[in-house]
């Protein structure tokens, strides 16, 4: 019989195959999945990594990049920290005294109104004119105050309610004059409503005003004072990074100066020491200029506060003879010389307080005169007290606003040395904030500038080095 020749069988699989490990007839095994970009790179790198230039490379990037995020935070919070410092010299300051100068303006044009109704017919140009300066200088203050506050914010709303309470006030004593004038008796009483107007909305919101801008004061205070920690963190860490670089090169070469690290070495020392000394120095004439200024200045004010109310309610005494009344526990008192006796408190606590933050004798001496002044008022407004009390109204009335020996006498010199001892704290304010904000001046530019010449300087020099492989 002929041979058959043998037929191809099916292929055979493994024993040890697994279907899914099995490539179908006829099909090749799939190619090998693609790598990224970044996966070849960061291979790259690694490799390069493990020879010395490429360690040189990563160690000089390294470099760079720490010294010029050391110049641009130590940039950052130096430009923060000077514009707060100018901002206390020339804003938030500024408008905190405006804001007690409206308080002022408003309680000595009530105290002057109550004066010329005393005089009645024979009121005198010079209490006349005190009286439209006062709510000239209040309604001109309301309006730089309200060009600076935030819409919607609690000093915006009491500015508004002031510039509305305003115009109604001044109505209110124009009528009194008229009245007063004419001999009609209801011109007391709307002396005494234009007087309650005054004492119990618009100096509440004048004080308001007052206390928010004395907020803003210390927000920018501490805004500008605090150390800029973070700057300071990474120039440490930058000179230690470059510390250790060069060591290492000494400890593989044997060279002691690398010229570039060197450069970037010293640049980065000047900023670290430039911002610690100069911040240092901005930080102590900020807070002299608070505790010797802005202090002071608070104290001062709130005196010269008292001495005004103290004024009009010992003028309102007389207006309303007896007419309101105030009942402490079960002792009644009228109530201006109730208010009047409570403000002369104030007024004694604010001047011995003064007394104590004067730190020289410039600024001493008014206050120390303004207590004289207080001790003399006290005497002659209790003489007069007593003459009113035995209804000797006429001697009562020469004793407050007469031309001699009289207590308004007394009033205007405590108001001419509290005055005084403003100007002059006033002053030394402007002196050590501005001696504060200048000390800042120039580190901003200069540190951007100093840290991109050590970036240099550290790339440079690793370049060196890596010349040597070349």
């Amino acid at each position: 019989m002929p041979a058959v020749p043998p037929r191809p069988g099916p292929p055979v699989t493994p024993a040890s195959a697994t279907p899914a490990t099995v490539a179908p007839a006829g099909t090749s095994a799939p190619a090998e999945a693609r790598r990224t970009a970044f996966a070849e790179g960061v291979d790259r790198l690694r490799a390069a990594a493990t020879t010395e230039p490429g360690r040189l490379r990563v160690i000089g990037a390294l470099l760079a990049l720490l010294v010029v995020a050391f110049g641009t935070v130590t940039a950052w919070q130096t430009t923060d920290r000077a514009a707060a410092a100018d901002d206390v010299l020339h804003s938030s300051q500024p408008l905190s005294s405006d804001a007690a100068d409206i308080y002022r303006s408003l309680a000595d044009a009530n105290t002057a109104a109550s004066s010329g109704f005393l005089a009645g017919g024979q009121e005198t140009p010079a209490s006349r004119d005190r009286y439209e300066n006062d709510i000239r200088t209040a309604a001109a203050k309301l309006v730089t105050a309200a060009a600076s506050s935030e819409p919607n914010s609690p000093s915006a709303a009491a500015i508004s309610k002031l510039n509305k309470l305003l115009p109604e006030y001044k109505g209110l004593i124009e009528r009194a004059r008229t009245y007063n004038r004419q001999g009609y008796p209801v011109g007391g009483a709307y002396l005494r409503y234009a007087n309650n107007r005054m004492q119990k909305q618009m100096l509440p919101a004048a004080e308001e005003l007052y206390k928010k801008e004395n907020q803003r004061l210390r927000s920018d205070y501490g805004d500008a004072t605090p150390y800029p920690w973070a700057a300071i963190a990474l120039g440490v860490v930058a000179l230690g990074a470059l510390g250790w670089a060069q060591h290492r090169e000494y400890r593989r070469t044997n060279r002691v100066l690398n010229h570039g690290l060197v450069a970037a070495t010293a640049t980065a020392t000047v900023v670290l020491l430039w911002l610690v000394v100069g911040h240092t120095v901005a930080r102590a004439d900020l807070n002299s200029s608070y505790d010797h200024g802005v202090r002071s200045l608070n104290v001062l004010h709130d005196a010269r506060i008292a001495s005004l109310k103290a004024r009009g309610n010992e003028n309102l005494s007389l207006v309303a003879r007896g007419a309101d009344t105030v009942k402490v526990g079960d002792t009644t008192y009228d109530a201006y010389y109730y208010d009047f006796d409570t403000d002369m408190d104030v007024l004694g606590k604010g001047l011995t307080e003064a007394r104590k933050l004067a730190d020289d004798p410039a600024g001493g001496r008014p206050v120390v005169a303004a207590e004289g002044n207080m001790a003399v008022w006290k005497k002659r407004h209790a003489s007069a007290r007593t003459e009113d009390e035995n209804g000797n109204y006429q001697q009562a009335l020469d004793k407050v606003i007469g031309a001699k020996d009289a207590t308004g006498e007394c009033f205007d010199n405590v108001d001419e040395n509290l005055r005084h001892a403003l100007a002059h704290e006033q002053s030394e304010f402007r002196r050590s904030a501005g001696d504060g904000r200048d000390a800042m001046t120039g580190l901003t530019a200069g540190a951007a500038v100093l840290a991109v010449l050590g970036a240099a300087g550290a790339v440079l020099g690793i370049g060196r080095r890596l010349s040597e492989y070349r």
